[in-house]
């Protein structure tokens, strides 16, 4: 099999290819603009016989074109995920996001590529109405320009898939933890508790509950998925049976630090504007496929936090 990652390089990518290279019989074509992804990830990928790695954008059509050719099934998860900031650069998340999915699609339709994965996210789903939230909840009005450009994302795959006799398999993810994570709440109140140990500023009131996944738990649900269906389109949700107060994973942080800061709050229940205050997903879809998570939103959060202790290069390169 000859696997074509975009943003191969990044946090969910470069893991991703870890685990798809151990087949010394699969290709894994790694393809990166190293934006935000790190040379430091891939750097012992590089040195296998069964990877490559083409530094370009998902936006130089003629590259992608060229570089996807020949390919069998393509897992499409560069994006900007900067949510926090979307507002201060709009054109960002349509180019990054759906412009991009556009170029992935039609370069697989180019060469004749039929099956994509694509990392969406739980946010389509906005202040959904159902908690937890199931993969036909009726969707709401969106409430940030990243979950917005996700499900254009979404919504391209499926039209390809209907027109171009494609396979899809749409990822919606709550927030991924663990090794080679660069960005996230755990990352910026690492940084805050690393610069002052005394003190740590959270933004809403710190009552926002969130659902998030341990990355190799990430990896498995998307082989699990693959290996089990082959609709037209496939839609899950990948996150566990369970959430946390953003003021749980501090207090699983400083426990684990040794650390008894002080908490300002900015206040309200959002932390900026599209911020959900509550994401819950119904993973029983997941489930049924016989697939569990091997690891607690908790034990995530201190996997996490371990690999930061290790590795404060990130804060450096970001």
């Amino acid at each position: 099999m000859n696997y074509f990652i975009t943003g191969g390089a990044g946090f969910i990518g470069s893991s991703l290819a870890d685990e798809l290279a151990k087949n010394p019989a699969d290709h894994v074509t790694i393809y990166d603009n190293m934006s935000t992804g790190f040379a430091e990830f891939i750097k012992d990928l590089k040195s296998k016989e069964n990877v490559k790695v083409i530094i370009a954008d998902v936006l130089d059509e003629q590259k992608l074109n060229t570089s996807i050719k020949g390919s069998d099934f393509v897992y499409h998860l560069s994006a900007n995920a900067d949510v926090r900031f979307g507002l201060e650069h709009p054109k960002k998340d349509l180019e990054q996001n759906t412009i991009a999915t556009y170029n992935v699609l039609e370069a697989m339709r180019l060469n004749g590529v039929k099956k994509i994965a694509f990392s969406s996210t739980g946010s389509v789903y906005g202040e959904a109405p159902v908690i937890p939230t199931p993969e036909d909840c009726p969707f709401p009005v969106q409430t940030s320009l990243y979950a917005s450009s996700k499900l254009a994302g979404e919504a391209l795959i499926s039209s390809y898939c209907e027109g171009f006799g494609f396979t899809g398999y749409i990822f919606r993810f709550v927030s991924i933890l663990g090794e080679r994570y660069t960005h996230g709440h755990v990352f910026d109140f690492y940084r805050q508790l690393m610069e002052n140990p005394n003190e740590l500023k959270v933004l809403g009131n710190g009552k926002q509950r969130k659902s998030y996944l341990y990355i190799k738990d990430c990896i498995s649900a998307m082989k699990t998925v693959i290996s089990n269906t082959s609709d037209k389109v496939n839609i899950y949700n990948l996150g566990t049976d369970e959430y946390c107060e953003v003021n749980n994973s501090i207090k699983w942080m400083c426990e684990y630090l040794g650390l008894n800061p002080e908490l300002t709050y900015t206040g309200g229940e959002r932390g900026w504007v599209g911020d959900n205050p509550f994401i819950f997903l119904d993973c029983r879809k997941l489930r049924d496929l016989g697939w569990n998570a091997e690891l607690s939103i908790k034990e995530a959060v201190i996997k996490t936090v371990q690999y930061i202790e290790k590795n404060t290069w990130i804060y450096d390169r970001r």
